[in-house]
């Protein structure tokens, strides 16, 4: 198994950033708005630039995903703007509504730094990832895919994980991308609205007008 990064966050640092996703849904979803934690009340993992995904279920079912893998935001700040995202704002999905919440399963992905790959061919590509431990980006022009590592569990076979990351990407097989990038992920999952969980309340007020 894989040594773990010197980037990877402890068990407290993402159930925090859990509960501010749920903090910033349950406030929302009571007309309420939100602010995230200051950040020098933050450890300094969620104050780092890193790419997350909050991703929502409903009983069980897919109701938003939104991910930001550029990192443009401190982390327990982009967590808050990606939930309210995944709730309101994916347009595959109808917007969480208020009667859901109890139903609501919250997952925060945070992916590691990314790696920049040089292989010459799909051949060397498939030698140098590590399956169900790699998620991969490949980038041509303005077009790019990206694949979890989580995307292995139906995916376990690399030659169909790639094809299948290549037509996400809208890229011929003969192309062959400008640059490929790998990482791993760590994810925390819980139902929403937790009793005993870690309380930010203190932060929510009405919106400002």
């Amino acid at each position: 198994m894989p040594s773990p990064s010197p980037d990877a966050l402890d068990a407290g640092e993402l159930g925090l950033l859990v509960d501010i996703a749920d903090d910033t849904l349950a406030a929302a979803l009571g007309g309420r708005w939100y602010e995230p934690p200051p950040l020098d009340a933050l450890p300094p993992a969620l104050r780092s630039y890193r790419g997350a995904i909050v991703t929502l279920h409903v009983d069980g079912e897919l109701n938003g995903c939104i991910g930001d893998v550029a990192g443009r935001q401190p982390l327990a700040h982009a967590v808050s703007r990606l939930a309210l995202a995944a709730a309101f704002d994916d347009p595959r999905l109808p917007s969480l509504r208020p009667t859901e919440y109890e139903h609501l399963t919250i997952e925060v992905s945070v992916l590691s730094p990314m790696i920049p790959v040089r292989a010459a061919d799909r051949d060397e590509l498939i030698r140098i990832l590590r399956p169900r431990v790699d998620g991969v980006v490949i980038r041509s022009g303005e077009r790019a895919g990206l694949f979890l590592p989580d995307v292995w569990e139906q995916l376990p076979d690399p030659d169909e994980f790639l094809r299948h990351l290549w037509v996400k990407a809208r890229l011929a097989p003969s192309v062959w991308p400008e640059t490929i990038e790998r990482f791993t992920t760590q994810h925390h999952e819980r139902p929403a609205g937790r009793p005993g969980r870690a309380a930010h309340r203190s932060q929510a007020g009405t919106r400002p007008h």
